[in-house]
């Protein structure tokens, strides 16, 4: 390399995968590559890649909050400019690339990040950390890729764009970082030093995406909780005909939607077959039974196309409703058919359309189907090649509705060794892409009119007459095409000029049914069209240039919001927490409600669009960005009312104090007094505790029992999560109930005072001294460890807690405990030093002579314990001298494992596994080694659980599903070693 004369061209990927997939796609036209630590080099090309993001914007430092308690003296911050800062986690990889660009021999570079906008920014922001104070001065080029495969990287590299082409996107990319910065850190600091100005630390998050997506929520659980169920009526009817039976329901003819009038909306459950009075219902029910009724029916062809072709939100909606994937694991899924097995195009896309010139590759893709070998799928394929049935259609190719990206579709490879996730996912968007091609489902339709008595009952009838895309999806289209209970079946016969008979009528009672919570597909849908459920694919179309977020970030605003307690997932339902309803009366009471308004986020979205397109200029948009973020600063450090006005509750359990009315208002649950508008008697406790903000009915629960718990999300003034009960005392001093914390210090043995047992039950004996373990305050103690009429001078000191490092230990627990030695594993326990959770058993330890964990067994290969070691379980303070011993025998011991070795070096890693850490044999250890540096350099252990890791697009198809805990490794290791 020192002796090289010509220039090289640097390649950035986005990831490492990608890097080796250009490496492979290059290496027939450019030579063989030499692999490095962190890049790959031939004689013209350099290639290396980032882990996502290395380096972030930052305030420059005389326009940094100070630290410390955030407050209002250092807000708004509106730097003039931004730094940069590097990921802590990927500063080694960001040195790496920032010393390739800085090579003498490099002389252009290639940009080859993911083709979007955030690509975009990750490119630019590393290019311009390398070039420091000055620019690089480099020049730049961008690859753009739509598929992975290799002819396709080649294609791209034929068709580089320049820097010129790019610089529009650049804009939008830094200004969309730029703005939720601006947003996010003046938002979240302002409504946060608002909620902390009575004392303690009340952390509110607000973001440019997120808060309006949760303003949708919560806007549709507040409808929930005010709708009022009203009974209504609908008339069946059965009449007899020559042919047979067919069924009828009443319905109004002259029926008209009311008009929309001043300031007024239609009610929408007003419809022309409901009924609003029993009375009404029967008196039609009775007019008409038993009598001939005359019949005219219209029956006509109708067609019914193909849903389009899926771009990302769509299909994270099609996969939520039909397999439960939530938006995160689908965009996991996707990422990996498209990244790793090159079977998908490029998935982070917000296109429904193909470019007009894809109709070769488009025919191509079935022949590649029809010649799979897949059984399900080949035969389909190959009807629309003999049928001709691939044609130019401005409904699936035109020019104008392909943005960066085009829909999503399968590629020329064929897949192999998918797991069940990924098939699932890849059928669904194979099946889509032939549907489209084939022709419409046919369908004879007819509507008939029974006329009894004046009365007008109206009866459907749908028949499949020709399946054309339907036969794709078979029994399954089927059964979701049907739009009615009585669609889907021929109605029998009706000879013209025949009279029927009304054979049975019956009134139906019914309630309305409030709105649907929002279930993640659903809510994706609602962002798409910035918060107008718009069930329509075509309207929502033509409105997703102003959607909440891209399709690549939707999932991850979703899970950030569960993440920060705004929202709980409950089975397929999302449901919005007390902390959210709280936010919005904030911002609502602030009149800072554009925060919260899905509708001028959408604007943002169309704006940076427009700048993408080169219609709108960076400098404009941020201004407006600013100005935006001076208000809602000034309007909340200005507000100098006591209250917050909203929708408060008022509770049906009175105060323990005077029996008066508990009202809630924006910071407190307060007494009102008997009559509920007084000042009451003072009695009153916050409603955000240590951080965790109380729900209606924990409130009503906690007056009732005057204790509730144990409850999670609490944190200490240290920002340190823990766990605990709560109590309501009476005061002697202020001769009033207030609210504490009950963390079970028993003060009996201090004060001397008697403990009685007599009414309690027995746990076990005491591991100790054999006496009776019972419940008494917070732990688990023996009776001879506390002053008792019996033995007034306590001989014992076992004592256990009921709650050990936040996890909750249940009284079946301990007995078992008391009774085997140690409880089941338990996994709630969270470190103190290093705050992650993690897994273990409690046992008694003998030795110690206390209650200690003991952790399951390790998964990974033992390297030759003694009996003596594996039988003890010690405290980890007692494992030194254990070392110690080993030590002395290593000699024997390095001679024992040299045997073994060999094999074990020669096992050969399956294609999955190889794909991470190279095709060489490999002994299992080094396995596991191997896998935990590319776990620590991507980031990919889980923010919330360190215990947990989360598989990228490499690691899925080894672990087999999207999250694995650290002690599985080594068992899937095995798996992948032959």
């Amino acid at each position: 390399m020192k002796n090289a004369v010509l220039s090289k061209t640097l390649v950035i990927a986005e990831k490492p995968s990608v890097a080796q997939d250009i490496v492979r796609a290059l290496t027939p036209i450019a030579g063989k590559f030499e692999k490095h630590d962190e890049y790959f080099e031939s004689d013209t090309y350099v290639v290396s890649s980032a882990v996502g993001h290395l380096v972030e914007i930052q305030a420059p430092e005389q326009y940094d909050v100070k630290r410390g308690k955030w407050s209002f003296a250092h807000l708004p911050v509106i730097p003039p400019h931004f730094d940069l800062k590097p990921v802590d986690k990927t500063k080694t990889r960001l040195n790496a690339v920032v010393k390739l660009a800085k090579r003498k021999d490099v002389d252009k570079i290639v940009n080859a990040c993911d083709a979007g906008r955030e690509g975009e920014l990750i490119f630019r922001l590393i290019e311009q950390y390398a070039g420091g104070a000055k620019p690089l001065g480099k020049p730049v080029s961008r690859l753009w890729l739509q598929s992975m495969t290799p002819q396709a990287i080649r294609d791209g590299f034929n068709a580089l764009r320049t820097d010129k082409q790019m610089q529009p996107l650049a804009d939008a990319a830094r200004s969309r970082s730029e703005a939720d910065w601006l947003v996010g850190i003046n938002g979240t600091r302002a409504m946060t030093a608002f909620n902390s100005r009575d004392g303690g630390f009340f952390l509110t998050t607000v973001g440019r995406v997120q808060t309006p997506t949760l303003a949708v929520v919560v806007e549709r659980e507040e409808k929930i909780r005010k709708f009022v169920s009203r009974d209504y009526w609908e008339v069946h009817a059965t009449f007899g005909a020559q042919a047979g039976e067919y069924a009828g329901k009443w319905f109004d003819p002259k029926w008209k939607k009311a008009p929309v009038s001043e300031g007024a909306e239609p009610d929408p459950e007003q419809k022309a077959d409901r009924v609003w009075s029993a009375r009404e219902a029967q008196a039609i029910a009775d007019a008409v039974r038993g009598q001939s009724a005359t019949v005219t029916e219209e029956s006509k062809p109708t067609t019914q196309a193909s849903p389009a072709l899926f771009d990302l939100t769509s299909l994270q909606r099609e996969a939520n409703g039909k397999f439960g994937f939530s938006a995160k694991t689908t965009l996991s899924l996707a990422q990996s058919l498209y990244e790793r097995h090159k079977a998908l195009t490029y998935p982070r896309t917000d296109s429904r359309h193909l470019p007009e010139d894809y109709l070769p590759v488009v025919q191509d893709t079935f022949g590649m189907l029809a010649d799979s070998g897949m059984k399900h799928l080949a035969p389909h394929a190959l009807t629309a090649l003999n049928n001709n049935y691939i044609k130019p259609s401005k409904r699936i190719f035109d020019n104008a509705k392909v943005s960066d990206h085009f829909a999503i579709i399968p590629t020329l490879q064929a897949p192999s060794g998918l797991s069940d996730a990924e098939q699932k996912l890849y059928d669904l968007v194979v099946r889509r892409f032939m549907a489209v091609f084939f022709p419409s489902a046919e369908y004879q339709v007819t509507t008939r009119i029974t006329t009894a008595a004046n009365h007008a009952f109206k009866s459907e009838g749908k028949v499949l007459v020709k399946p054309g895309w339907l036969a794709i999806y078979g029994k399954e289209a089927q059964d979701e095409t049907k739009e009615g209970e009585d669609s889907g079946k021929t109605l029998v016969a009706v000879q013209p000029g025949e009279r029927v008979q009304t054979e049975q009528v019956d009134p139906k009672a019914l309630k309305t049914r409030p709105p649907a919570r929002y279930s993640e597909a659903t809510l994706l849908g609602a962002m798409e069209g910035a918060g107008k459920m718009v069930e329509d694919d075509e309207l929502r179309e033509a409105m997703q240039e102003k959607g909440l977020g891209t399709p690549a970030t939707r999932s991850s605003i979703i899970e950030g919001l569960i993440a920060e307690k705004y929202m709980l997932r409950e089975g397929r339902e999302l449901i919005p927490t007390a902390k959210a309803f709280q936010l919005m009366t904030l911002l609502r009471g602030l009149g800072v409600e554009e925060l919260s308004k899905p509708e001028l986020t959408g604007e943002w979205e169309y704006k940076l669009a427009q700048m993408e397109h080169g219609k709108l200029s960076r400098d404009e948009f941020m201004r407006e960005i600013a100005e935006m973020t001076e208000h809602i600063v000034k309007k909340a450090k200005e507000y100098d009312r006591d209250t917050v006005p909203g929708d408060y509750a008022t509770l049906t359990t009175p105060c323990p104090n005077c029996g008066g009315v508990v009202k809630e208002n924006y910071r407190r649950y307060a007494c009102t007094g008997k009559d509920g508008n007084s000042e009451g008697c003072g009695f009153s406790f916050g409603k955000t505790p240590a951080g965790r903000t109380f729900e209606v009915a924990e409130v009503e629960q906690f007056l009732r029992d005057k204790h509730i718990g144990p409850l999670d999300g609490f944190r200490s003034k240290a920002g340190w999560p823990f766990t605990a009960e709560m109590v309501i005392k009476f005061d002697e001093e202020a001769k009033n109930y207030k609210l504490e914390f009950d963390f079970g210090d028993d003060k009996a043995e201090e004060t001397g005072e008697l403990v009685d047992f007599s009414a309690k039950e027995s746990l076990g004996a005491c591991p100790k001294c054999g006496g009776a373990v019972y419940e008494h305050g917070k732990n688990y103690v023996c009776e001879k460890s506390v002053p008792t009429l019996a033995q007034p001078t306590p001989s014992c000191d076992f004592k256990s807690g009921q709650i050990i490092l936040q996890q909750p230990v249940e009284r079946e627990q301990m007995t078992k405990l008391l009774a085997t030695g140690k409880t089941d594993l338990l996994d709630k326990f969270v470190s103190m030093r290093t705050r992650r959770p993690f897994k273990a058993m409690l046992a008694w330890d003998a030795e110690a002579g206390k209650v200690n964990f003991e952790f399951a067994p390790s998964k990974f290969p033992p390297r030759k314990p003694s009996a003596k070691t594996t039988a003890k379980a010690a405290p980890v303070a007692k494992k030194a001298p254990a070392k110690k011993a080993a030590a002395k025998k290593a000699p024997a011991k390095s001679a024992a494992l040299k045997a073994p070795r060999k094999p074990a070096a020669g096992k050969v890693p399956s294609a999955a596994l190889a794909a991470v850490i190279g095709n060489e044999p490999v002994a299992r250890t080094e396995v596991v080694k191997k896998l935990w540096d590319y776990i620590k350099a991507n980031g990919l252990q889980d923010a919330t659980n360190k215990r947990a890791i989360n598989a990228d697009a490499k690691l899925l198809p080894v672990f087999g599903k999207p999250q694995v805990t650290m002690f599985e490794l080594a068992g899937i290791v095995g798996k992948h070693l032959g």
